[in-house]
């Protein structure tokens, strides 16, 4: 790697790394003190609460990695461009293209890092954090619906008041139909524990089997339930779909096509899961007409909060389209790549506009 290249990336880096901390330690803050309310419910206490929100940084680092990018770059190319050191490499022969590429090296980077927090440590994280929030405070699972959760499976409808916070369940009651959509049986257990890939032990099971002219109920202390309902799926009581694996987002939304259900939201989730850690690309090539030009002192401040109202902008744009995208079932790809194109092509006029004066 060329010298100019070593130096580039050391400031671009260290820039955006320190953005990136100030960015979390703020969140972390803000998380800690909208946990303060529930200190002393149950046994959840002050180091539970930070516990909580040290959980929850790996999936605010996810969140603001390309905002930090932004930032970061912003503020080092303000400053090498201030010591007219851009000025230099530019008078050196260093073309706009070739700095680019540069800055898409140090960018490509973090947004490797971007996919591997998103896909492997922010999602375990998340569910830690609630699952221990749930515990220290002694509570279940909450539902939206007073009824407990619903879930179809095949030609059955599951209900379960309540989800531990380890996955087991309590208070289910299954529906199963046959082919003609007429009631065959109602199963009711008082606990179930996922045992194997596909399958439950419920336990103090009653079991109303509905016979031509007549039902009959049949108790069992236990009983095995074959079921496609999995801790997996679960998982999304526990995790937004912003925040679940690519893993656990595809094995969802085929559990949801496979039973004729609408999966947008998810697939949108998705399609963002793959194209986000790409937005820290486009985040440098949008910095570069704003920080890469050499402004007196006191334009550099206005260029730079422009940059990160910009950076803001991309974020909340990201999730109207998502919610549009869901309302309105537009194409998942089309919802997910959007925001990034519209700022990558911004990018690309601003980039030729800066070039051609």
């Amino acid at each position: 790697m060329k010298i100019y290249r070593r130096y580039l990336a050391r400031e671009l880096a260290g820039a955006i790394l320190l953005v990136l901390l100030a960015f979390l330690a703020l969140f972390a803050f803000f998380d800690l003190l909208g946990e303060i309310k529930s200190v002393g419910q149950g046994g959840y206490q002050l180091h539970h609460a930070l516990g909580f929100a040290l959980l929850r940084a790996p999936g605010r680092a996810y969140e603001l990695m390309p905002i930090a990018v932004l930032i970061g770059t912003l503020y080092a190319l303000s400053v090498l461009a201030r010591h007219s050191e851009l000025t230099v490499l530019r008078a050196s022969g260093l073309s706009t293209a070739a700095l680019l590429g540069g800055l898409f090296q140090v960018a490509g980077l973090f947004a490797l890092a971007t996919y591997l927090i998103g896909e492997f440590v922010a999602p375990p994280a998340e569910r830690a954090a609630y699952q221990m929030r749930l515990k220290e405070k002694g509570r279940m699972v909450g539902q939206d619906l007073r009824s407990g959760l619903w879930v179809k499976d095949e030609r059955s409808f599951i209900n379960v008041r309540v989800v531990l916070p380890d996955a087991r369940l309590r208070g289910i009651r299954i529906y199963e139909f046959d082919e003609k959509a007429s009631l065959r049986a109602v199963t009711e257990a008082a606990e179930g524990k996922h045992v194997l890939p596909d399958s439950w032990r419920l336990t103090e099971v009653v079991q109303t089997v509905l016979l031509a002219e007549r039902a009959e109920v049949r108790k069992m202390p236990e009983m095995l339930w074959r079921s496609a309902l999995n801790p997996d799926i679960l998982a999304v009581l526990m995790v937004s779909p912003d925040r679940m694996s690519l893993r656990h987002l595809s094995a969802y939304t085929k559990h949801l096509a496979d039973n004729h259900q609408k999966s947008t939201r998810y697939d949108i989730a998705f399609w963002k899961k793959v194209v986000y850690p790409l937005a820290a690309l486009v985040m440098v090539a949008l910095a570069l007409p704003f920080g890469g030009a050499h402004y007196r002192a006191d334009r550099v401040g206005i260029k730079i909060f422009a940059g990160v109202m910009t950076g803001i902008l991309f974020y909340m744009l990201n999730g109207l389209f998502s919610n549009l995208g869901a309302i309105n079932s537009w194409s998942p790809l089309l919802s997910a790549v959007t925001p990034s194109v519209l700022f990558l092509l911004t990018a690309v006029v601003m980039i030729w506009w800066a070039e051609k004066r």
